[in-house]
């Protein structure tokens, strides 16, 4: 294990993990009519925080990045909210469901960091 100083905080590979965890999440819920569109929303969400994170790195001007730093955190908190409704709809998913929304929420402190440091 490197120390803190070697050690790089990479936001880019944080984001397409969360991403892949979601995906394997999704993978073990039922199927259902229930389901089948809080899994849609719920995909749509998470993997777009990473993707915008990325669209963030190579923005083009100031305006840009915070743009697209503050659809992040806007889809890292809606992801929150699926994360919350499908533990509802599968009580045996609640303990998966808590570990994904603590990332979900610990990306949106991130990225509301990232917004107020901007400002300045």
């Amino acid at each position: 294990m490197s120390n803190d100083k070697t050690q790089k905080f990479d936001l880019a590979e944080r984001t397409a993990r969360f991403s892949e965890n979601i995906i394997e999440f999704i993978k073990e819920v039922l199927n259902n009519s229930v389901n089948q569109p809080l899994l849609n929303q719920l995909i749509r969400s998470a993997t777009s925080i990473g993707a915008n994170y990325m669209e963030a790195d190579g923005a083009e001007s100031k305006k840009d990045f915070n743009h697209k730093i503050g659809i992040c955190k806007k889809e890292a908190k809606e992801t929150m909210y699926w994360l919350r409704i499908l533990a509802k709809a599968n009580p045996s998913k609640v303990d998966a469901s808590r570990k994904l929304w603590q990332e979900a929420h610990e990306l949106t402190l991130i990225f509301s960091a990232i917004i107020n440091s901007s400002k300045n």
